[in-house]
C-alpha cells in the first residue's frame, strides 16, 4: 500500500522528526543520566511525550528551512 503523493510532507515531518526524537532523547538520556535499569523505559516514555511537539515543528519549520536553503544555494 503507498501513500498518495499529496501527503508527502506530512510523511517526510512525521519521519523525520520522530527519527529526530529517538536519536536526540537517547543521547541526552544516556549523557544525563547514564545507561541504567530503567533507561529503554524513560527513553520510550520521552520519545512519546516530545514527539507531538517534533512533528508540527517540523512540519511547521521544514518548508521556511527548504526557502532558506535555496536561497542560499546555486
Amino acid at each position: 500500500m503507498r501513500i498518495p503523493a499529496r501527503f508527502a510532507p506530512i510523511l517526510f515531518s512525521a519521519l523525520l522528526s520522530a527519527i529526530m526524537v529517538c536519536i536526540v532523547s537517547a543521547f541526552v538520556l544516556m549523557i544525563s543520566q547514564g545507561f541504567h535499569a530503567g533507561f529503554v523505559a524513560q527513553w520510550l516514555k520521552s520519545c512519546a511525550t516530545t514527539w507531538p511537539v517534533a512533528f508540527p515543528t517540523v512540519a511547521v519549520v521544514a518548508p521556511w528551512v527548504r526557502r532558506i536553503v535555496s536561497g542560499m544555494t546555486a
